[in-house]
């Protein structure tokens, strides 16, 4: 069964994994129910923590969980979240990026799932029991280069693949403040310029945000969170919608936007 849908998910801290007054943690909990009824047949997760000069799939039988955070509380470091591997499905993604211009894609055959996906996937899918395959960002192109990736991956959908850009709308680490502060102008103004972007189906903007939206460096000092929106913008379709499926902040900066794409039947 086909999927119909691209999801870039604003995963926000790694705190999520533990803290249930994170209010998006919640959101993340009732996917099944609320979002996303349709079972996949394996997930492939665009994280911003893969970051490589060329674009790497993960080539494994079984997904081993990285903690690739420091300074958090020490529960947070015996979670386990181990779903399968999906090495036929990282083949197939290194075929069409290949087919489609993209010359070189490498594999890795040992690295596990960082949290950018383990910590949204293990409150959307406790079970652990769909495969998951993740490919790297190249923080050093541009919006338009991890766009045209997303098109070429488009045909995943209708082989029941569900595809996640995992960042978060803003991310500027530096800028947190203490919970409960008011959010800040610039990441409001910057939020609300991409959630208007993308309802009014404006995506070359959204690929041209550094000199199209306001406080752009500010709120994205580092493409590398941003860029799988652009992934899962392009793997959407040519005309598809744009759907704000939650919004939230933490620490007067930290957004955690997250938005459906469907294609225009």
């Amino acid at each position: 069964m086909g999927m119909k849908d691209t999801f870039y998910l604003s995963h926000g801290s790694p705190m999520l994994s533990i803290d249930g007054s994170i209010e998006a943690r919640s959101f993340f909990q009732s996917w099944q129910d609320q979002v996303l009824k349709e079972r996949p047949s394996s997930i492939l997760v665009i994280s911003g923590h893969w970051d490589t000069d060329e674009p790497f799939v993960n080539v494994v039988q079984q997904n081993d969980t990285i903690y690739d955070f420091y300074g958090f509380p020490k529960p947070m470091y015996k979670l386990k979240y181990t779903p399968p591997g999906a090495p036929q499905l990282a083949k197939r993604v290194k075929e069409l990026l290949v087919a489609s211009g993209f010359k070189t894609v490498h594999e890795d055959t040992k690295r596990g799932v960082d949290h950018g996906a383990w910590v949204p996937l293990m409150l959307m899918y406790p079970e652990a029991d769909i495969p998951v395959c993740q490919l790297s960002v190249q923080s050093h192109k541009d919006a338009t280069y991890h766009y045209n990736m997303g098109r070429a991956l488009a045909p995943l959908k209708d082989e029941g693949v569900l595809i996640i850009g995992s960042g978060s709308a803003t991310h500027n680490l530096r800028a947190m403040q203490p919970r409960g502060t008011p959010t800040a102008s610039w990441a409001m103004e910057f939020d609300t310029w991409l959630k208007n972007a993308l309802l009014d189906g404006r995506y070359e903007d959204v690929n041209e945000y550094k000199t199209k939206a306001p406080y752009a460096k500010q709120a994205q000092p580092w493409p590398d969170h941003f860029y799988p929106l652009h992934v899962a913008i392009g793997a959407a379709g040519e005309n598809s919608k744009a759907k704000l499926v939650h919004h939230s902040w933490d620490h007067g900066t930290l957004s955690y936007a997250s938005y459906q794409f469907r294609a225009d039947a």
